[in-house]
């Protein structure tokens, strides 16, 4: 997908594996690089499957992160476990913490 859609990367596209994201400045603009993808798509005779398409939304949860106009923010909810965490108290307990976080 990146190869398909190099020319738009960084301009109005982005891609992970097979989800593509379509984000501009203006509903117009917005208008006219969804026409440029889907056109790329069809010419590479691509197919998007309509139920798990998403149009015209003001904010995306994508990867861990909320994008939306005000910004890029750490999904609330993929932190949650974390913040909900009792303190650890002992090495084990820390063992343990530090596994979950990676």
């Amino acid at each position: 997908m990146n190869r398909i859609f190099r020319s738009f990367l960084d301009k109005f596209v982005v891609v992970f594996i097979d989800d593509i994201l379509v984000y501009s400045r203006s509903l117009e603009d917005h208008c006219e690089d969804l026409r440029l993808v889907l056109e790329v798509l069809r010419e590479r005779q691509l197919y998007a499957k309509l139920s798990k398409c998403e149009f015209w939304l003001s904010e995306v949860r994508f990867l861990g992160h909320v994008i939306s106009t005000e910004g890029i923010v750490v999904d609330p909810t993929k932190v949650e476990a974390v913040i909900q965490w009792e303190c650890p108290r002992t090495a084990t307990e820390i063992r343990s913490f530090v596994g979950l976080e990676g």
